[in-house]
């Protein structure tokens, strides 16, 4: 049972190293969640038991047992593949668990009196920690001194700060917004929400596959289904109705389900992902949902706070402005000095003004309230006839702000922030605040990043709509945006007039940069722009940001911002930079560009091998190619070539349906591969050609279609393109004069070498009149739907 009494001197020294050891001993420690990458065990299972492993490993088992070893070279891809996919993982997951570890939340802790900072996982069950605004609570705990005020959305779903002093419990999951306290865990490890914290963060957070992913998915659905029907079907034509025998009947099905099978494509997709993830990994960052490498390079809308994005995040106290005559300047800085030296440090705001005015001999306040993003204010008493207010002065003085509102903007035109420090009354039942007197305003500012212009005309050449959402006056936000060259900064509006949902979907059209938001507003406008059909990005670093990270297609946090940000973003930027942000994206546009593009190679060999077995079940000729032979076309013309152009740069916004999209690329070559396949095969019945030659030839020619699939997907040309594709051709020729055995290719005739020229000729005239006849049907398609399957 955790202990809820404390004996004296208790609150100040926390647990013994002893009392430490014997509760981890029993196994009261805080158990941290389950790591975020897969085990190494998981990995290799994965990898090498995957569905379509396990078809291959079934088709090579009846080759083995019809002793048709020659027809096995496939299984030599399938292990290289499967190898690659091991060793990639494994060292994104070296990298990741290197990143996860800087970034894991620590845990402030009182033990033999002396202050500690320990991972969350290392906290035992009666440790005394001290909890500040940002912090996630690890575990369950109950308030021993000072007070804060907690969200709770993560566990309850309610976005409303709840106050807590002594005797309070405090939920796991939930995080402090304001103020500071020590506080005894009660519940840890499986007996409270910290295993769950990450699912519990995540809840609301869409769970759906991007498009590609969703994609390739249903691809592998269907694919599966099909398979065994198919492969049934066109053994019992082969054998019964042709009259092939068992061994060819094999080698024949065996070949028609590999080619059907896109293995090399998921392989694909697994290891760019996984290397784009490494590759970001170096440069600071972390990805904690491979999903979201996707949902960043289709991004169209970026959202960003002021503070630590446009600006520097450390501020600076550029002095007061009188608003009254009866206090002299002096005298005002000297009140404002005592406010703030009774105020923790819980925000940037604060550490500002304490670093400028706070002295020794301040006064002790009888009352404090801390900061709230939802008030925007903060408050003292130091007795009952004297207290003081500091703030948003729109929030503070509500209509009477209008009178005051001139010299409030003109402050704010250089973009500084302005606080009111006013005098004023405890508001009924103590809370609160009534009747402000209106004493100066302060003046704070952070300067802009250097860097951030140059960010800022990036995002605006690649299309990208950037929004800046800020709890700051619209006016000082505003001229910040301007100051770093946001486009349409000129167009703000203050969100506390923004009474209604559609309020804000009007203002989202119309406005780019939105102040004094407050923190379920952020969700709103997220929600609002993905309505009108935007994928947004969301950054935010404070624990007011949460909302709307959790609600954005996908987030991304700062690293020196707050514990609960940070644990349920998709990307964490550990430098905290934002002009990092640039190569981030242009990252996750490479890789799903690149692997689009690679998409249609593979598709080729899946489309036409799934027609050409289909009309085999119903056709009088049988299946003209081997396994091996499916093997040499997908080496040479599918797997290194989209190896190559999956390595390449590649900035361009990604739009469009993934599988549509590979798909509609993949057809002329596929049909290409259908029409010479077909006419061989008459060939062959009106000039007597061998079997042998004929599959021969179906080999070397649906891998000269492939080439010239090459040619067009790696456009532009490039001299790496020009040399890929020489070192293809003559690694073709290697193979056909040193080891064709090794791919079942036979000796060819004159009359055979003579449809081979042929037919290289119609080449690429049938791709080009295929191209142009989709290219027609693609338009009418589109007009007929008005391109509503386009995008």
């Amino acid at each position: 049972m955790p202990s809820n009494s404390y004996s004296p001197g208790y609150p100040e020294r926390g647990l013994t190293a002893a009392q430490v050891q014997k509760r981890i001993q029993a196994g009261q420690v805080n158990t941290p969640p389950e790591s975020p990458t897969k085990s190494v065990r998981r990995i290799v299972l994965e990898n090498c038991f995957s569905f379509f492993n396990l078809i291959f490993f079934i088709i090579a088992g009846f080759l083995i047992a019809v002793r048709s070893y020659d027809e096995l070279i496939f299984l030599l891809v399938v292990a290289a593949n499967t190898a690659i996919g091991i060793i990639q993982e494994l060292h994104s997951k070296k990298k990741l668990d290197a990143l996860s570890l800087l970034s894991s939340p620590k845990a402030h802790v009182i033990r033999d009196g002396r202050p500690l900072s320990v991972s969350t996982g290392e906290l035992v069950q009666d440790d005394l920690v001290i909890l500040a605004a940002g912090n996630q609570i690890s575990a369950d705990a109950r308030v021993v001194s000072g007070s804060v005020q907690v969200n709770e959305s993560l566990i309850t779903g309610e976005s409303d700060e709840i106050s807590k002093g002594p005797g309070d419990d405090l939920l796991s999951g939930s995080f402090v917004v304001s103020g500071k306290c020590t506080a005894s865990l009660t519940q840890v490890g499986a007996e409270s929400y910290a295993a769950k914290l990450t699912n519990e963060a995540k809840k609301s957070k869409k769970s759906h596959l991007p498009g590609m992913m969703r994609s390739l998915n249903r691809l592998l659905i269907a694919i599966g289904i099909l398979i065994v029907p198919i492969g049934v079907l066109l053994f019992y034509r082969q054998t019964s109705l042709l009259g092939l025998s068992v061994r060819e009947g094999i080698e024949t099905t065996a070949a028609a389900v590999i080619g059907m099978i896109p293995e090399g494509l998921y392989l694909l997709v697994s290891v760019a992902l996984a290397a784009s993830v490494a590759r970001l990994a170096t440069r600071q960052t972390l990805v904690q949902d491979l999903k979201c490498t996707e949902t960043l390079a289709r991004v169209d809308v970026l959202c960003v706070d002021k503070t630590g994005t446009i600006t520097q995040p450390e501020m600076a106290y550029l002095g007061l402005i009188p608003l009254t005559d009866r206090v002299t300047a002096a005298q005002i800085e000297r009140l404002l000095s005592d406010f703030v030296s009774n105020m923790e440090p819980d925000n940037e705001t604060m550490q500002a003004l304490q670093k400028a005015l706070k002295k020794e001999g301040a006064r002790k306040a009888a009352r404090v309230l801390g900061f709230s993003s939802e008030t925007k204010y903060s408050a003292v008493s130091f007795s009952p006839e004297e207290s003081y207010v500091l703030g948003a002065p729109e929030f503070i003085l509500g209509p009477a702000y209008a009178s005051y509102q001139p010299a409030a903007e003109k402050a704010m035109a250089g973009g500084s922030r302005v606080l009111l420090f006013a005098a004023c009354k405890p508001g009924p039942n103590g809370r609160g605040i009534a009747s402000p007197v209106p004493l100066a305003f302060a003046r704070l500012k952070n300067p802009v990043r250097e860097t951030a212009k140059a960010t800022f005309q990036y995002f605006r050449d690649q299309g990208v709509t950037v929004k800046v959402i800020s709890g700051d006056n619209p006016v000082t936000v505003s001229a910040a945006a301007a100051e770093a060259g946001i486009e349409g900064a000129d167009k703000y509006v203050d969100a506390s007039t923004l009474e209604t949902y559609e309020d804000i979907q009007a203002a989202c059209e119309t406005c780019n940069v939105f102040g004094r938001v407050k923190p379920n507003q952020k969700k709103l406008l997220v929600q609002a722009l993905q309505e009108e059909g935007h994928t947004v990005a969301m950054t935010g670093d404070g624990v007011n940001d949460v909302l709307a990270l959790k609600e954005a297609d996908c987030s991304i946090a700062m690293a020196s911002g707050s514990d609960v940000a940070a644990q349920i973003s998709d990307l964490v930027l550990m430098n905290s930079d934002f002009s990092s942000m640039p190569a981030v994206v242009a990252e996750g546009r490479r890789v799903i560009n690149n692997i689009e593009r690679s998409a249609s190679l593979y598709l080729v060999k899946n489309i036409f091998s799934l027609i050409l077995a289909i009309i085999s079940i119903t056709a009088v000729f049988s299946y003209p190619l081997t396994p091996s032979q499916l093997t040499l076309m997908s080496l040479v013309s599918i797997g290194i070539p989209s190896f190559v152009l999956a390595l390449e740069p590649n900035e361009d916004l990604v739009s469009g349906k993934f599988l549509r999209n590979a798909i509609v690329r993949a057809l002329p070559a596929a049909f290409t591969d259908l029409f010479i396949i077909i006419f061989v095969l008459l060939f062959q019945q009106a000039f007597q050609i061998s079997g042998d030659e004929i599959s021969t030839l179906t080999a070397l020619l649906v891998t000269v279609v492939g080439f010239f699939m090459v040619w067009k997907v790696a456009k532009p040309v490039n001299k790496l393109h020009v040399g890929m594709m020489t070192a293809l051709i003559l690694f073709l020729l290697f193979i056909v004069r040193f080891m064709p055995g090794l791919f079942s290719l036979s000796p060819l005739s004159f009359g055979s070498y003579l449809v081979l020229t042929v037919f290289i000729l119609l080449i690429p005239s049938v791709i080009w009149l295929l191209n142009k006849a989709l290219e027609g049907l693609e338009l009418l398609f589109d007009r007929a739907t008005g391109g509503k399957y386009a995008a």
